[in-house]
């Protein structure tokens, strides 16, 4: 069963560095297959806050973890404006990864990264038909029975930012991504920018998103807060069931809530019963 950490919004530039030598800690108890960490590896797009988030990417690395990342709007500088519409994201390709759409083959999963950050939105974001032409040809090559799962910095819906219930802006050309997702097929959908930890079945956002899975992270170790403290989520996936455990910081240490676990049925994925959960839990 291939296990992900999915990290979100690190903003290296206003971080807290106990916070992230503490999820260091946690992924190498962990043991994931892959870390995922969907965009905002720094505040403001700078040289050396990259560096930093590139220090930790060696640190990963150098432990034995695979990292996968996609930009995320704040890797694309705000305040250089001729670096902003020139280059955005030459420096994000230097510190972070050349490759801007990764795709990494996992046993019984494949999980697919999409670049959704540009220089014209400033902080909201957009996919465009190549981009979906790749993601339909990259996921048609993919056996049914494994997982598919879509890794983007900006949801593809409109969801809640704080807690009185105000909406952000969907994705840019949602519809298109979203008869991708149902035409392909795709599991989870994983996501951050809101810096708000969440789970909801994507046809109870939009009723023609189909059954996916649409996990949204917190932020893993900024201090710039949106009503709730740093988290990550710790995702086990395979064929027919997920399990989504939210780590949630303490003030002194990452604790875990009690797994979600998640079942497909004909018409996508569906919370378990606490019966079934307990079945599948080890004794």
């Amino acid at each position: 069963m291939p296990r992900l950490v999915h990290l979100s919004d690190l903003h290296f530039g206003a971080h807290d560095p106990a916070i992230v030598a503490a999820v260091e800690r946690e992924i190498d108890s962990a043991r994931p297959d892959l870390v995922v960490i969907s965009g905002d590896f720094t505040q403001r797009a700078k040289t050396e806050q990259f560096q930093e988030a590139c220090r930790f990417l060696e640190r990963l690395r150098e432990a034995g973890h695979d990292v996968m990342a996609v930009p995320g709007n704040h890797d694309v500088p705000l305040y250089d404006v001729l670096r902003r519409f020139l280059s955005p994201l030459t420096r994000y390709r230097r510190f972070v990864d050349d490759v801007l759409c990764p795709y990494h083959q996992l046993p019984g999963a494949a999980v697919l990264g999409i670049n959704t950050a540009r220089s014209f939105t400033i902080k909201d974001g957009r996919i465009n038909r190549e981009q979906i032409d790749f993601i339909r040809e990259e996921f048609a090559r993919v056996p049914k029975e494994q997982v598919r799962i879509l890794v983007t910095h900006h949801p593809l819906f409109a969801l809640p930012v704080d807690d009185t219930g105000i909406l952000g802006k969907p994705l840019g050309r949602q519809e298109l991504a979203l008869d991708a997702v149902n035409d392909l097929d795709v599991d989870l959908l994983l996501a951050g920018h809101n810096h708000r930890a969440s789970t909801h079945r994507a046809s109870d956002l939009v009723t023609r998103a189909g059954g996916a899975l649409v996990v949204q992270a917190g932020t893993a170790t900024s201090v710039r807060l949106r009503e709730e403290e740093q988290s990550f989520n710790l995702i086990d996936a395979e064929p027919g069931k997920v399990s989504i455990a939210l780590m949630r910081w303490t003030g002194a240490a990452f604790e875990s809530g009690k797994p979600t676990q998640f079942r497909k049925e004909g018409d996508g994925w569906h919370q378990a019963s606490q019966a079934a959960a307990e079945a599948d839990s080890p004794a």
